[in-house]
C-alpha cells in the first residue's frame, strides 16, 4: 500500500488546495504523475485511491488533489463550500492546476520524489479536458493520460443558457448524495469570454505529450463521439481506447467497490502507456 501523505497549496489568487501524494517504495526521484478529477468529483472519490495506490506500487510518485472549485476539503463526502463550488469557473480550474503542476516540478510538493523530467498527467472527465489545455500550454508534460474527458466545457443549450443569465444561477443536483447546488452566472460569463483559449479540440492538435484517450462504450454523460473528435484532432502521437460496456466511471461507484472489468481495462491501459513514456 503507497504512503499517502497530505500536502496544502496556497496559490498566487490566496486560495488553499489541499492533497495527497501517493509514494512508491522506491527512494529517490522517481517518474509521477498528477491527478485530477472531474466535475463534481473530489481526489477521494470512488477510483482515485485505487489509481493513486496502483500507480505508487508501479513506481510512480502520485500527487491528487481536490480542485478549489470543488468546495470540498480532506474527508469531505459533500459539498462543504457552496460559494466555491457556484464560481468554479474552467479558468480557476486552469490556474489551481497549473499552480500544482508547478509545485510538483520546483519540489514544493513531494520534495525529493519528484523527477521532473519525467512528468505525466491523467485527468477524468472535465479533469480530462483541465488536463489536455495544460499539456497543449505546459512542454514539460512527458505523457498525458485521459478517462472520459469532455470535447467541450459548453455543455447547456441556447435555451438552457437563457435562463441561466436570467436567473443569475443555474441550479445543480449532485444524483449521488442529493445535495442542491448551483452555478453562478460567472461561470457562464468565463465561457464565453475566453471560447478560443478553452478549445479543446485545438488543444488537442497543440499539445505535444504523448496522449492515451481512454472512453466508455456506454459512456451516459460524455458521449464517447467526443472522445473521437479528440482522437481526430490529436493525430499520430496518440492513442485511442474504447472500453467495452464502461459507464462515465468504468462501472466504479462510491464509497469504492472494488475494480470493475472495465475499470481494470483501462487501469492496464494507464499503467502500461505510462510505464512506456515516463518510466
Amino acid at each position: 500500500m503507497a504512503d499517502s501523505q497530505p500536502f496544502e497549496l496556497e496559490i498566487a489568487s490566496g486560495r488553499v488546495l489541499h492533497g495527497l501524494v501517493d509514494l512508491p517504495a522506491t527512494p529517490g526521484a522517481r517518474p509521477t504523475v498528477v491527478v485530477c478529477h472531474g466535475f463534481k468529483g473530489f481526489m477521494e472519490w470512488g477510483f482515485f485511491p485505487h489509481l493513486a495506490h496502483l500507480l505508487a506500487a508501479r513506481d510512480f510518485t502520485t500527487v491528487r488533489f481536490n480542485f478549489g472549485g470543488g468546495g470540498m476539503r480532506p474527508g469531505d463526502d459533500l459539498v462543504s463550500d457552496p460559494e466555491a463550488f457556484a464560481h468554479a469557473t474552467v479558468g480557476k480550474d486552469v490556474v489551481d492546476l497549473e499552480a500544482i503542476l508547478e509545485a510538483v516540478a520546483d519540489g514544493r510538493i513531494a520534495s525529493g520524489r519528484v523527477d521532473g523530467d519525467r512528468l505525466g498527467l491523467l485527468g477524468h472527465s472535465r479533469g480530462g479536458g483541465t488536463a489536455l489545455l495544460a499539456a497543449a500550454r505546459d512542454q514539460r508534460l512527458s505523457a498525458l493520460v485521459t478517462w472520459s474527458a469532455v470535447a467541450t466545457f459548453d455543455r447547456l443549450s441556447d435555451e438552457e443558457k437563457v435562463g441561466w443569465r436570467r436567473v443569475g444561477r443555474v441550479p445543480v443536483v449532485n444524483a449521488r448524495t442529493g445535495q442542491e447546488l448551483a452555478l453562478d452566472r460567472s461561470v457562464l460569463d468565463d465561457l464565453e469570454a475566453r471560447v478560443d483559449e478553452y478549445d479543446l479540440v485545438a488543444a488537442a492538435g497543440a499539445r505535444r505529450a504523448p496522449w492515451l484517450i481512454v472512453h466508455g462504450e456506454n459512456d451516459e454523460t460524455v458521449p464517447i463521439a467526443e472522445a473521437q473528435r479528440l482522437a481526430a484532432a490529436a493525430g499520430s502521437t496518440s492513442r485511442f481506447e474504447a472500453v467495452t460496456d464502461a459507464s462515465h466511471t468504468f462501472g466504479a461507484v462510491h464509497p469504492f467497490a472494488g475494480p470493475t472489468p472495465p475499470l481494470i481495462q483501462a487501469l492496464n491501459q494507464t499503467q502500461l502507456w505510462l510505464r512506456k513514456h515516463l518510466a
